[in-house]
């Protein structure tokens, strides 16, 4: 396992910027490791990524040296276990809405003793053929490896106390349009009270010593969450993609 540079960027409280994308292919991974961006994350949730393809988009960020996520549709072990193999560095977890998700989730990705995750001579510790031997690897992917919770609904808001205490986890993403749904707004996060639920969740989150994390469409809404001691910022490939073509379009008018 390599060198997680996200992960470190975020213990040292600088911020770190990237994308959520559901694109199978490895050309889009690099692309934006070489425009800059400090993380690729592989939607396994929503889009038809399989864990087959997840090991060659891998191998492209690590070319292009953005480091390489994933949020996996399911608090599925097994599943969790095929995508760090192929080497991704940090989960992110939709849906984490108590205390026991939550440490299932910790118990899948860390190896003993903090967790139960299995260990094979796969490629995420260069198959054993590195300079690492198996003690060495074992310590060195659960100091690297960055666990990432999603707060998407009510019931997450109201366990988020305990869950703030869950030993393992390095921070919390907050879901805005599903936590506006959860809320009763189908309309979208725009509403006042979705927008006062998540200030409190990040101050909470920033008091525990966690990393908060949530979305951001533009460069200013990440200055201006950054502002605010949110950390983790992602943005989705296809709005990236969308306001890029929005601002080169404007040369047409």
């Amino acid at each position: 396992m390599k060198q997680n540079i996200v992960k470190t960027r975020l213990k040292n409280s600088q911020p770190v910027l990237g994308v959520l994308s559901n694109s199978s292919d490895p050309t889009v991974a690099e692309l934006c490791g070489f425009s800059g961006l400090d993380f690729y994350m592989i939607d396994g949730e929503h889009s038809p990524v399989t864990t087959a393809q997840v090991q060659d988009i891998v191998r492209a960020c690590e070319l292009s040296g953005i480091t390489p996520l994933a949020r996996v549709r399911s608090n599925d072990p097994k599943l969790i276990l095929q995508f760090l193999d192929s080497g991704v560095m940090g989960i992110m977890m939709p849906g984490v809405s108590t205390v026991a998700e939550a440490e299932a989730l910790v118990q899948a990705v860390k190896y003993p003793p903090l967790g139960l995750r299995g260990f094979a001579p796969a490629r995420a510790n260069d198959y054993l053929l590195g300079n690492m031997n198996q003690g060495e690897a074992v310590e060195f992917a659960n100091e690297q490896t960055l666990i990432l919770a999603q707060i998407e609904d009510k019931e997450a808001i109201a366990n988020l106390d305990d869950l703030l205490q869950v030993d393992g986890l390095d921070g919390f993403v907050i879901g805005p349009r599903d936590l506006a749904m959860s809320m009763g707004y189908y309309d979208g996060p725009g509403h006042d009270e979705v927008k006062r639920t998540i200030a409190g969740v990040v101050e909470k989150i920033r008091k525990a010593g966690l990393i908060a994390g949530t979305t951001a469409a533009t460069g200013d809404q990440a200055k201006a969450l950054i502002d605010r001691g949110v950390l983790f910022c992602l943005n989705s490939f296809a709005g990236l993609l969308k306001s890029a073509a929005g601002d080169f379009m404007k040369g047409r008018v």
